[in-house]
C-alpha cells in the first residue's frame, strides 16, 4: 500500500491518542511470562513483533520463523538455549538473515549452550539445541546492541546459579539494559548493576501478579514530531504514559523543548504543547542511549529549517535498513543538506520552500522510515511507499494521523 499524504490547511491541532504498550516491554515480558506463568500482562503491544514473539512462544514447530522481528530473534535465542529439549530452527526475513548475532551466540556457546549457523557464519537462521546451562559467568561486549545483554539477562534467573555478566568496551542504549533490570526487580528477582558488571540471582518461582505495560515512547515521537511542526498553542494528549518511565526514549520530553514543545504530565498520560517556536541554533545532541529516535528528531530539524548534529547512531547501521543510508537518501530528495558517518548524522540549515513537492518516500521495511517522515506532510505534500509496514510497531498509526487531520489517498 502506498499513501499519498497530506494536511489540506493549517490549524491548531488538539487531539486525544491512545498508544498501544511498549513492544521494549511487551516483549521482555512474554519471555519473563514464559520462565514465570505467575505473570498477567496487560495493555500488552499489539505490533507485529510482539504477534511474532507470542506465536513462537506458543508453537510446536520446530522452524521458528520471525520475519522482521529483531527484538524476538535476539530474546528468543537466548531462551530456546536455555530450555531443556527444546529444538529449533530460528530463522526470519532476508533482512533478518543478514543481522548480525554472532556476539549473543558467542556469549551463550561460552556458556554451554549449542547453537550452530545453517548458513553464514554469524547470522541466522541458527538451529538451537536447548540444553541445561551450568556455568554462571560470561563476557560480552556491550557496544553493538544492548538486546544482546537483555536477552541474557531475561533467562539468568532461571539458571541454577544466576548469571554474571561482564560487559566489554563502551555499553550502548543503557536505558534499555536498566529496563531489563527494573522488570525483574519488579517481579521479585534480585539484580546487581555496578561498573561494568551485572549479577542475576537465581529464582525458581515468583508471586502471582499482574504487570501493566506502560504504552510506548517510540511512537509518542512522531506526536512530538507533529506538535512541533504544527501552529503555537497546538496539542495532542498521548495515553497511558508515566513520568517515572522505564522507557529510554521518554528522554523526547526534553529534547523536544528546543522545538518549543512542552510536555505536561498527568494521570496515566501526557499532554505535548506548542508554546514557542523553534531555536534557531544547531541541536547537537548523543542518543546512544536512544536511538530509534534519531529518525524523527532528523525529520523534525529538516522540516523546522534547524541544523542539526547528532551522533552515537553506530547501531542504526544493523536495524530493519541501514537507518543512516535511508534517511541520507530520502531527505535529499527534498534538497536536505545531509552528511553520515559510521555513527552520526548532520544536516545543515535548509530553507522553505522545501523541494521535492509529491516525492516518494522510500521506507525500505523499515517501520520507523515510514512513521518518521510522515510528519513532513504537514510542510509538503509526500508519498509513503508500502505504508503498511508501520504495523511492525503501531498497528493503528495511519488511522491515528487521520483524527489529527492528515488527508491521505491510496495511490
Amino acid at each position: 500500500m502506498d499513501l499519498l499524504l497530506y494536511v489540506l490547511k493549517h490549524k491548531k491541532i488538539s487531539q486525544k491518542i491512545t498508544i498501544s504498550g511498549s513492544k521494549s516491554e511487551s516483549n521482555r515480558l512474554l519471555i519473563l511470562q514464559k520462565l514465570f506463568p505467575e505473570i498477567s500482562i496487560e495493555n500488552l503491544s499489539d505490533s507485529d513483533d510482539s504477534v511474532h514473539m507470542q506465536h513462537a512462544l506458543s508453537t510446536e514447530n520446530e522452524l521458528v520463523d520471525i520475519g522482521h522481528a529483531g527484538t524476538a530473534m535476539r530474546f528468543l535465542t537466548s531462551y530456546f538455549a536455555t530450555t531443556e529439549g527444546k529444538k529449533v530452527i530460528l530463522t526470519g526475513s532476508e533482512r533478518m538473515q543478514n543481522r548480525p548475532i554472532k556476539i549473543l551466540v558467542d556469549a551463550l556457546q561460552d556458556l554451554g549452550a549449542k547453537i550452530e549457523y545453517q548458513d553464514k557464519i554469524g547470522y541466522p537462521p541458527l538451529k538451537i539445541s536447548g540444553t541445561k546451562i551450568t556455568k554462571e559467568k560470561v563476557q560480552i561486549h556491550g557496544n553493538v546492541s544492548s538486546q544482546y545483554i537483555s536477552s541474557l539477562l531475561l533467562v539468568a534467573s532461571k539458571l541454577d546459579k544466576g548469571l554474571t555478566i561482564e560487559l566489554l568496551g563502551e555499553i550502548t542504549s543503557i536505558p534499555y539494559i536498566e529496563m531489563t533490570l527494573s522488570l525483574l526487580n519488579q517481579l521479585g528477582i534480585e539484580t546487581k548493576f555496578e561498573g561494568n558488571v551485572i549479577n542475576v540471582f537465581p529464582k525458581k518461582s515468583i508471586e502471582k501478579q499482574t504487570v501493566v505495560v506502560e504504552s510506548d515512547w517510540s511512537s509518542a515521537s512522531y506526536f512530538y514530531s507533529i506538535v512541533a511542526l504544527s501552529e503555537i498553542g497546538s496539542e495532542i494528549t498521548l495515553s497511558a504514559y508515566k513520568k517515572d518511565s522505564l522507557q529510554g526514549d521518554s528522554c523526547l520530553a526534553k529534547i523536544y523543548q528546543h522545538f518549543g514543545v512542552e510536555t505536561i504530565f498527568e494521570e496515566n498520560s501526557v499532554v505535548l504543547k506548542k508554546e514557542r517556536k523553534t531555536k534557531k541554533e544547531t541541536l547537537e545532541i548523543d542518543l546512544k542511549n536512544a536511538p530509534d529516535i534519531a529518525q524523527t528528531i532528523a525529520v523534525t530539524c529538516f522540516a523546522e529549517g534547524i541544523a542539526c548534529n547528532l551522533s552515537g547512531l553506530h547501531t542504526l547501521k544493523i536495524k530493519e535498513t541501514d537507518r543512516l543510508e535511508a534517511l541520507q537518501n530520502e531527505l535529499s530528495k527534498f534538497g536536505a543538506n545531509i552528511t553520515i558517518t559510521e555513527n552520526s548524522l548532520s544536516i545543515g540549515v535548509s530553507s522553505p520552500p522545501l523541494e521535492g513537492l509529491g516525492e516518494a518516500i522510500k521506507t525500505y521495511n523499515d517501520h520507523r522510515m515510514a512513521m518518521a517522515f510522515a510528519p513532513l506532510a504537514l510542510k509538503v505534500p509526500i508519498k509513503i511507499l508500502n505504508a503498511e509496514v508501520v504495523t511492525k510497531s503501531y498497528q493503528k498509526f495511519w488511522e491515528d494521523l487521520k483524527l489529527i487531520g492528515f488527508v491521505m489517498n491510496e495511490i
